[in-house]
């Protein structure tokens, strides 16, 4: 048998007297162009305790200095007054969410780090499947730096078309103790929660685990919030080196919480990412795209690399040919990054939903690239021939469909 990944472990619920449904709040990363969503989101807590208050929205980076330590105060808070209680004392915790695209399930469990690298051409059984933008870590490193507490949002993935590791104890989900059960807030569907903390399931998991498909070394790939867990990595990667072996072997910040989810789960849709650029003319833009793909042998026309640019009531359609890159995502990535570096005045999103991007491109000086819907079955296979992916390539559900904050674990 190989080493474990996944461990079991003590996470923590929010106590029987508190709403959950005021408790549970989407993951940080997202709709990072709406502030309205995140001001709404507050409201809905009541002013009661709520993980609200334990996270940094992307959309407030830019006040990470003052967010930083109320964040912390708040952890240390709701550990005095007894906020957070065990929810489960050493297992794992199954997960059913309910949303538009079906009911996905899920097992949440404590990774080992040491088995994951984000780094491009790694051999780790666990993988970023996605680019890592580095200079994306230093403020999330800074939230987990000095915290009380881990609120995590990463989904894990497996490629079991057998459906042979979570699927089975759902079906038995009956003998388990339900730990919660209630709307999510903001039309984020419903979420159950069971434990598994009997010794014969905890091993079941872990024989089943063995018997999923690997792709050489590749055991896992992360699909969503690569970023937190790159966070969690480079900050253990930071206090390793001031520790014993043996607190090495224990230490709570060797491991991250994570939700594993199997890749062959029908309610699991993949869905493009796509890019809005903001104080841009889009007829300069588009000027430009066809000169840089000229330069480097490429055409915007007759190609299958199919991407919409969407800007002033105008819908274009670019059939992109000749492109080094596989996939059309990489295409356009690099000529953003190139263009990017030089217009420093504008300013680009990665935004979930076809509908979301084109509203936001109604407006003057807002361009919208819209990418095709990205094929999910392929990503082990694509991670491993070709390595990571370009950032944001993919989105498992829409906005309101990606993990909530529900457990969480003493650090």
């Amino acid at each position: 048998m190989s080493v474990p990944v996944l461990h079991p472990g003590q996470l923590l619920l929010p106590a029987q007297s508190l709403n959950p449904t005021q408790w549970a709040c989407v993951a940080c990363d997202q709709f990072t162009s709406q502030p309205a969503y995140w001001a709404e989101a507050r409201l809905a807590t009541g002013g009661q305790p709520s993980a609200v208050n334990l996270i940094l929205p992307e959309c407030d980076l830019k006040e990470a200095d003052q967010r930083i330590p109320q964040i912390h105060a708040a952890m240390q808070q709701y550990l005095r007054d007894g906020v957070l209680t065990p929810g489960v004392e050493m297992g794992f915790i199954l997960t059913e969410r309910t949303t538009q695209s079906g009911t996905r399930l899920g097992l949440v469990a404590l990774l080992d780090l040491e088995c994951y690298d984000y780094h491009p051409g790694n051999n780790a059984p666990v993988r970023a499947s996605e680019e890592t933008v580095v200079s994306r870590l230093p403020a999330r490193v800074n939230i987990r730096r000095g915290a009380a507490l881990e609120m995590s949002h990463v989904l894990m993935l497996i490629d079991d078309p057998m459906h042979s590791v979570v699927e089975p104890l759902h079906d038995r989900r009956g003998e388990l103790e339900k730990l919660y059960d209630f709307p999510l807030m903001m039309n984020g569907g419903h979420l159950r929660g069971y434990a598994i903390t009997a010794q014969e399931d905890i091993q079941f998991v872990y024989d089943a685990l063995e018997k999923v498909n690997t792709y050489g070394t590749l055991r896992y790939a992360v699909g969503d919030g690569n970023h937190s867990l790159a966070s969690a990595k480079a900050y253990w990667e930071e206090i390793k080196p001031t520790l014993t072996d043996e607190q090495t072997a224990s230490h709570p910040a060797r491991f991250a919480v994570v939700e594993v989810e199997n890749i062959h789960d029908d309610a699991l849709v993949f869905h493009p990412i796509h890019r809005v650029l903001f104080g841009v003319d889009g007829d300069e833009l588009l000027s430009d795209f066809q000169q840089y793909a000229a330069e480097r042998g490429m055409s915007l026309c007759g190609g299958d690399q199919r991407i919409v640019c969407v800007y002033e009531g105008k819908q274009i359609a670019l059939m992109i040919s000749g492109s080094k890159h596989a996939l059309p995502v990489g295409t356009l990535q690099l000529f953003l990054d190139h263009w990017l570096e030089s217009h420093p005045d504008v300013t680009i999103d990665y935004v979930h939903g076809s509908e979301t991007a084109q509203a936001l491109a109604v407006e003057k000086n807002v361009v919208a690239f819209l990418l095709p819907v990205p094929d999910g079955s392929a990503l082990f296979a694509t991670v491993n021939e070709k390595g990571v992916l370009p950032r944001k390539t993919f989105s498992m559900g829409s906005a309101n469909e990606k993990r909530y904050y529900m457990e969480a674990r003493r650090l």
